[in-house]
């Protein structure tokens, strides 16, 4: 069995230790994936790295993403090559080096509606794969193809093919954006980086000008604490304002928040070998592939409410279904929709005039680095496929002073699952016999847990029943709720089926009937009482029923208004 590291209780109680007593070289805020790639870049060049969180890993934005590891095809248009080659070569290096185990190549369609499209289009996808192909990690991602109408027709009999001059299949990759986080993070903490999540920052520690630290509160065990490093970095994504209003002064960064919201239907309300992709008037419709389901987004509009709760309102979800009903014989209405997330993109803009306003589909998705103060560095921008070069500059950024500060060597660090999940995989049928699970299942555990597998299957071996489906989400095990507090840092009923695994965005109740059994098997590895596994349950349900509500407003403000009446648990 993989030896490895567990994000469990103890290690969040060591952790907290470790980050009150002593100084860190370099302390983190914030486990979205900027955050927990800075701690691994940091914790891999040989410094003290610490990483605080005020609520789960990727609870924001990180978990809420498109799900697409991609080049940005829409970033062509507005001439920003080097963002598509930079992300390109990203792709390529965490398909075939850092995270084989989650990445995954994907197909897209690209609808041609007019018959200059072809060219212009063509000329814009075989740049696209030129740019990946003179990249050094371009290998698994299939070249782009010209689909004429009797092709388009057979490859996706659901798409309305009247009108259209045919499409252009092309691919890019697609990852489970928590999962991805979790794994970094894990892999973090692997190579000695302290991680503690429930951990709020309430101010910095200053030495004259010079931030030395941070005071912050360990929100479970309702104490306070002081971490003192040599420098601080915010990874805060959509709160990097918020942040700056702590240090005061004058703010070095200007962050908007885009809410972009997507949809869930099952996959077989559309018949396609591919997903697709086409432009709307404000931003780009991707329909994507995932699993037993299809995800449909995006809408791209300013947000100024609840950060930590975006709302989808029915007006949005609404403009989905509009738009991708255009492409479909048989069009989808919200009795088809089973699921339904909000996320906020942080998007830099230009410093401007006091009530000077821009439009957020306009602003550069290039990441920014500051240093606002001496002591603290800001990291803002950027896209999740680009994390790792975000967290590389933060670090390089933050360290510029250090004596002998080595480089970063991220780019040659596998994230944990993907040593061993070739070799697993050549042995899926062995492992479906040694397990008495169907190869349908060992290849879904693959797809999760990469080389890891043999812990989930340690756990079944000791417990049969952990083999069983979770009641009321049988496309996830027994097995993966416990892991999910043993080994990967889940604290609560929410970061299981929202973030660890997709059951309530994957399932037509939300989650509802599986919320019970999932604390129970919770709670006996975190030792709750029945009251704390039922209030669990209770807060689970609150939040289903307020994202519900929000859904049925026709506006952000009364859909905010909705989601905020189930607060956080902790």
């Amino acid at each position: 069995m993989t030896l490895a590291k567990a994000l469990d209780a103890d290690q969040r109680a060591d952790a907290l230790q470790q980050l009150g007593s002593g100084e860190l070289d370099v302390l983190v805020v914030g486990g979205g994936i900027v955050g927990v790639g800075a701690a691994l870049d940091a914790v891999t060049r040989g410094l003290k790295v610490g990483l605080v969180e005020q609520r789960d890993l990727a609870s924001g934005t990180s978990s809420r993403s498109s799900k697409l590891v991609h080049g940005g095809l829409r970033y062509l248009e507005m001439f920003d090559f080097a963002l598509v080659k930079e992300a390109l070569e990203e792709r390529g290096l965490l398909l075939t080096r850092l995270a084989p185990h989650l990445v995954r190549p994907v197909p897209f369609l690209y609808p041609l509606h007019h018959a200059w499209e072809r060219p212009y289009v063509g000329a814009g996808i075989a740049l696209y794969d030129g740019m990946a192909m003179t990249g050094k990690y371009d290998m698994g991602v299939p070249k782009h193809k010209h689909v004429f109408r009797k092709q388009l027709a057979r490859m996706a009999p659901d798409i309305r093919t009247e009108g259209l001059h045919g499409a252009i299949r092309y691919y890019d990759c697609q990852v489970d954006d928590a999962r991805l986080v979790m794994t970094i993070a894990r892999t973090a903490a692997n190579n000695g980086a302290h991680i503690a999540t429930r951990t709020k920052v309430t101010g910095f520690l200053r030495e004259g000008d010079r931030v030395v630290g941070v005071s912050a509160r360990d929100l479970e065990g309702q104490r306070d604490l002081e971490i003192r490093a040599k420098v601080v970095i915010n990874a805060a994504g959509v709160w990097t304002d918020e942040v700056q209003d702590l240090i005061g002064g004058q703010a070095q960064l200007d962050v908007d928040a885009s809410k972009g919201i997507h949809i869930v239907v099952p996959r077989d309300r559309i018949r396609s070998e591919c997903g697709f992709i086409t432009k709307t008037e404000k931003s780009v419709l991707f329909v994507i592939p995932w699993g037993q389901f299809w995800i449909i987004g995006t809408t791209d509009t300013a947000w100024d409410l609840d950060l930590a709760h975006p709302a989808a309102s029915r007006t949005d979800i609404e403009y989905l279904l509009g738009h991708v009903n255009t492409l479909l014989r048989d069009p989808l209405d919200h009795r088809d929709v089973i699921g339904v997330y909000a996320g906020l993109r942080p998007l830099l803009k230009p410093m401007r005039k006091e009530g000077e306003m821009g439009e957020t589909t306009k602003l550069s998705r290039e990441h920014t680095v500051a240093n606002p103060v001496p002591g603290l560095v800001l990291v803002a921008g950027g896209k999740l496929t680009t994390y790792r070069v975000m967290a590389r500059d933060a670090v390089d950024h933050a360290t510029r002073d250090f004596e002998h500060i080595r480089p970063s060597i991220t780019d040659r660090v596998p994230l944990m699952g993907a040593w061993g999940y070739e070799a697993r995989t050549n042995q899926r049928v062995a492992l479906s016999r040694s397990s008495r699970l169907d190869v349908g299942v060992v290849d879904h555990l693959l797809g999760r847990y990469g080389g890891l597998v043999d812990e989930v299957l340690a756990m079944i071996h000791e417990r049969p029943e952990l083999g069983e489906p979770l009641p009321g989400a049988e496309h996830y095990l027994r097995a993966e709720v416990l892991y999910a507090v043993t080994h990967e840092g889940a604290r609560h009923l929410d970061d299981v089926l929202a973030r660890r695994t997709r059951v309530s965005i994957e399932t037509p109740d939300r989650g509802i009937t599986a919320a019970r059994p999932a604390a129970e098997l919770m709670a006996e590895a975190l030792g709750w009482d029945d009251a704390q596994r039922d209030d669990e349950v209770d807060h689970y349900l609150r939040r289903v029923e307020a994202e519900r509500q929000s859904q049925l407003m026709p506006t952000d403000q009364e859909a905010d208004e909705a989601r905020v009446k189930a607060p956080d648990i902790v």
